[in-house]
């Protein structure tokens, strides 16, 4: 096509998506960036026919959540793409024929939230090249849309009236992550993926607000579910704290998570309530180690080093010679330690019960491969499907209950006296469980987000009430 045969268009337009049933959506044209996408939500891959698919939603229309065109389509890549702000994001690709005005040819769309960009669609220059020239100083080159046409084109649409949840995390990656997302997707709401590090709040009386990375006002959120990393405490909680202060309901409250990851405080706050705990010992740069040991009624034991709040790892002591050198050890380099009983018969063997909104909705069995004298940090022990016995359901929800957490992973050890609280952990990890036991925890995070803020269905229709009215 020579240069006069190429369409002129401006800097931005109006595209047409025929098999994805969207009549109209504005675009930005922009030559700098290489690939094309179009703002889409509640993004599930799936198969059809022995091929991958995936189903989304799209707000056609700038400025308007009511308006919405579910879309599907084949996928032919899966692309990581580096936005204009530098953030990198692993994208599905699809395929599908355009029409710009009298045009009409097939483009590559990458699939993203854009709902805080100024456009429902980016044009990159990989669907422009050998095609079109741009003018920046024109719009609409190949025709406008009335206010009437629109109205008619997306008046009988689908109107989602679900509700709008954040997930507040480090990772859209993640397995937890991804499933939360399309299990909101699932139940007909507005999913958001917000990055921890890309929020910042503004601190007023009158005014308070969070921003998102390019000044996007995140005001207008009925609730946040916080999924926070270690290494982001004190940022992810402050975070979590403001969007409370704005009204927004959050599953999990800011000071329950601080809580529970300081391990020391969550002991003394478990046994404040008498829950059952291993018999522990807490000490910094101890003066009479053989007085720690016998606390604890002597070898075997654990020694948990602790970071501040964070758990740093564990080691098994067999013998009291070995657990001098460990907690000596400890000592010398100033470290605050929980020295423990160890539980010989449970064998390195937890009890992981999930309990969201009061109900354990599941249990997995962990298992960690401890050695005498070996660090152990604790990423990902092996797991298997086990079932609770009612006994450790309720002391699970007792643990729960008193750590004020609505969902939390408590860890139980199985001893000859009877179950033991180990651990409460205010951010389970769902993989696991999942897929042992093939119950949709994600699911029932997102229902008890839903009893808090009154919303369900009934008599066919999604009702909504705002998170301010419950606060």
């Amino acid at each position: 096509m020579t240069s006069e045969e190429r369409i002129i268009v401006g800097s931005e337009e109006w595209c047409v998506f025929p098999s994805l049933n969207i009549p109209a959506i504005k675009a930005r044209v922009d030559s700098g960036a290489k690939t094309s996408a179009i703002h889409a939500f509640n993004i599930q891959g799936f198969e059809r026919n022995g091929e991958e698919w995936v189903s989304f939603y799209v707000h056609p229309l700038q400025n308007d959540r009511k308006s919405v065109v579910r879309c599907e389509a084949p996928v032919v890549d899966r692309r990581t793409v580096k936005s204009s702000t530098g953030t990198a994001e692993k994208r599905f690709v699809i395929r599908t024929a355009i029409e710009l005005g009298d045009n009409y040819w097939e483009v590559e769309l990458t699939l993203t939230n854009r709902d805080s960009m100024g456009y429902r669609m980016l044009l990159g220059r990989e669907a422009m090249l050998g095609r079109m020239l741009v003018d920046p100083a024109e719009s609409f080159c190949a025709g406008e849309f009335t206010l009437e046409e629109l109205k008619a084109f997306y008046g009988e649409t689908e109107h989602l009236t679900g509700l709008k949840i954040g997930l507040l995390a480090s990772d859209p990656e993640l397995y937890s992550n991804r499933r939360l997302i399309e299990a909101g997707a699932a139940r007909g709401h507005e999913m958001v993926f917000l990055n921890i590090k890309q929020c910042y709040v503004k601190l007023d009386l009158q005014n308070p607000e969070v921003h998102y990375l390019g000044g996007h006002n995140l005001t207008d959120f009925d609730a946040v579910i916080p999924r926070i990393r270690s290494n982001v405490t004190f940022y992810g909680c402050a975070l979590t704290r403001h969007f409370a202060r704005l009204g927004i309901y959050t599953l999990n409250n800011a000071d329950a998570i601080s809580r529970s990851r300081d391990k020391l405080s969550s002991l003394q706050a478990l046994q404040t309530a008498d829950v059952p705990i291993p018999t522990s010992a807490f000490a910094n740069s101890p003066v009479d180690v053989e007085d720690l040991i016998a606390m604890v009624g002597g070898p075997p034991l654990l020694v948990k080093l602790l970071d501040g709040s964070q758990h740093r790892g564990i080691m098994l002591a067999e013998t009291e010679s070995r657990a001098q050198d460990i907690i000596s050890s400890a000592e010398s380099r100033r470290a605050n330690m929980l020295v423990q009983r160890y539980i010989r018969e449970a064998e390195g063997r937890s009890l992981r019960c999930v309990v969201v909104d009061g109900k354990v909705v599941g249990a997995v069995e962990m298992t960690a491969d401890l050695k005498d004298g070996r660090l152990f940090r604790q990423n990902r022990p092996a797991a298997t499907a086990a079932r609770a016995t009612d006994a450790e359901k309720q002391l699970a929800i007792r643990a729960a209950k008193t750590m004020r957490l609505k969902v939390a992973g408590v860890d139980i050890l199985r001893s000859s006296g009877g179950p033991l609280v180990v651990s409460v952990t205010a951010i389970p990890r769902l993989e696991e469980l999942e897929r042992t036991s093939n119950k949709d925890v994600a699911g029932k995070m997102v229902a008890a987000v839903e009893k808090a803020l009154g919303w369900r269905l009934a008599a066919g229709k999604r009702r909504r009430r705002r998170a301010k009215s419950v606060r």
